[in-house]
């Protein structure tokens, strides 16, 4: 019997986020898959060639909005190959990619594009051009959506808003964790470099930790207010263009906030393990960061709305409530910290890595 030929298809790689690793996964599911994206900024994430789109080869590539436009008929053109099945990782329009017919589409969902569903939750999608294109989008886009052979989505949350924006059914496959790593490791001191341990070691203890892309809906400036109100030092780690307007608001707070751009894995572990709690105020699709944090044995004080929620519920590693109305950080802190890590971080490992693998392949082989 002919081995089922696949190939992968992917929006964008960047250097460090959670599609990203999804993507790795895929392609560790699959080995002898190609993989397809629109461009790529970090080649060495992959063991294989990255086959880049025109776009790649335009300034279009640094400039994501203004690429927004050519995205729809770049996914339209002929693959130029007929392989059994293609596996999408879709977050914007990957999942518009056309096949011929006898190829399977399997699209796993990270969201529906928010600037076209959710305006309110992307900012993009408050430009009153974008406002006005998205009335023209959102029947292509769920159109598109029904080429699909099945789709999984990373959370319950995101499935419930597949059901609204696409009309489709969908199945909760939670994305990869390096749960079993993580959960692995008591000693996250061991493995940084000089540089990094003087780090660690300058901080005050015990402090308030948050760590992500400085992006605004990323809502980085309650963490600094959870630490107002709790009296705590606060960390805050990852890179990002609102970092200097959540410097000027430490300040203008007077918090105690230590600002790590760009840290290594190594010493994001070994800031999870050595916080007092880990605040993850965003509303995510699902939110792996959370997860680690679990798997690190810190507790984490997460929103009520979001896949964290899902997470934090499943592992029972931390709280979450409405963190906009009327917070009780001192509470919330006093909660998240009575929870005993032997309690929940092997549990964690219901969002392994090996198992999301496991997940995919199953998938695919149900239907290809």
């Amino acid at each position: 019997m002919r081995a089922q030929s696949g190939l992968i298809i992917h929006e964008w790689v960047e250097r460090w986020g959670g599609a990203e690793r999804v993507l790795q996964a895929m392609a560790d599911a699959f080995p002898d898959a190609d993989v397809r994206v629109l461009w790529s900024d970090a080649p060495e994430l992959f063991d294989r060639t990255v086959t880049e789109s025109w776009l790649a080869r335009t300034p279009l590539r640094h400039h994501k909005a203004l690429a927004l436009p050519a995205m729809l008929p770049t996914w339209r053109l002929p693959l130029g190959s007929d392989p059994d099945w293609v596996l999408v990782s879709s977050h914007l329009f990957a999942h518009h990619v056309r096949t011929p017919k006898a190829t399977k589409k399997f699209v796993y969902t990270h969201t529906p594009a928010r600037y076209i569903w959710e305006p309110d939750r992307d900012r993009r999608g408050r430009n009153p051009f974008v406002r006005a294109a998205s009335a023209a989008l959102k029947p292509i886009d769920r159109h598109r959506s029904a080429e699909a052979t099945s789709i999984a989505v990373n959370s319950s949350f995101t499935g419930e808003r597949v059901r609204n924006a696409w009309h489709q059914p969908s199945r909760v496959i939670y994305p990869p964790v390096d749960t079993e790593l993580l959960t692995a490791i008591d000693d996250w001191r061991t493995p940084l470099v000089d540089s990094e341990q003087r780090l660690l070691d300058s901080l005050k203890r015990p402090y308030l930790f948050g760590a992500s892309r400085f992006v605004t809906y990323k809502r980085l400036h309650k963490v600094i207010e959870a630490g107002v109100a709790t009296g705590l030092p606060v960390v805050i780690a990852g890179a990002g263009p609102s970092e200097a307007r959540l410097r000027s608001l430490a300040v203008e707070l007077g918090a105690d906030v230590t600002f790590v751009i760009s840290p290594s894995n190594e010493l994001i572990r070994a800031l999870y393990a050595n916080a007092v709690a880990y605040v993850f105020p965003a509303v995510e699709d699902f939110g792996i960061m959370p997860v680690e944090a679990m798997a690190c044995g810190t507790p984490v004080i997460g929103s009520d709305i979001g896949g964290v929620h899902e997470s934090v519920t499943l592992v029972g590693g931390g709280i979450t409530a409405d963190l906009d109305h009327g917070t009780d950080w001192n509470d919330l802190l006093q909660r998240a910290t009575d929870l005993d890590p032997a309690d929940f971080r092997q549990r964690t490992l219901a969002f392994s890595r090996a198992r999301f693998i496991g997940q995919i392949q199953d998938w695919v082989a149900e239907q290809a």
